[in-house]
């Protein structure tokens, strides 16, 4: 999802709720303790030279259970970030602590704010050197061509 999709959708909700795929929410007292601009400047397996920039929400949830925070609020901050940060319309990421800090992207299921899951892939595969995926094939289908083949009149002797 991009930044602007996100204040646009603030200025429709009346609360600023996250939940993960799996259906469990963040806890509604949370905290956004960052809107910031991550900049990964890197080389991939391939040696091209790469840069990638997402606008990043970091969600922390504290003892302050009093807490909520408010669409205009955090509409208010991404404002301030874009002005201070020179931000684009970029894509989101989201940090929220799980076993570790998990990097999600952002969804919306028409009142909420969902965090997907994201991968990680070669952005190289055409010249790194792993092989494409090979077509998976049933043995079973194997055995009827070749069957197909070597009959009478099948045409392989």
């Amino acid at each position: 999802m991009k930044l602007s999709e996100v204040k646009k959708l603030l200025s429709t909700v009346d609360a600023v709720d996250f939940k993960l795929q799996n259906g469990g929410m963040v806890p509604e007292h949370f905290h956004v303790t960052e809107v910031g601009l991550i900049t990964k400047h890197f080389i991939d397996c391939g040696g091209t030279e790469r840069i990638e920039k997402v606008a990043n929400f970091q969600l922390w949830n504290a003892n302050d259970f009093e807490h909520r925070l408010k669409p205009q609020k955090l509409l208010n901050i991404i404002e301030l970030s874009e002005r201070k940060l020179g931000m684009g319309d970029l894509e989101v990421e989201v940090e929220y602590q799980s076993d570790t800090i998990g990097k999600y992207g952002l969804d919306f299921d028409g009142s909420t704010f969902v965090l997907t899951t994201k991968m990680t892939a070669c952005l190289a595969s055409d010249s790194c050197g792993i092989p494409p995926e090979k077509l998976k094939v049933k043995l079973s289908d194997l055995q009827t061509a070749e069957q197909a083949c070597c009959t009478p009149g099948g045409g392989c002797c």
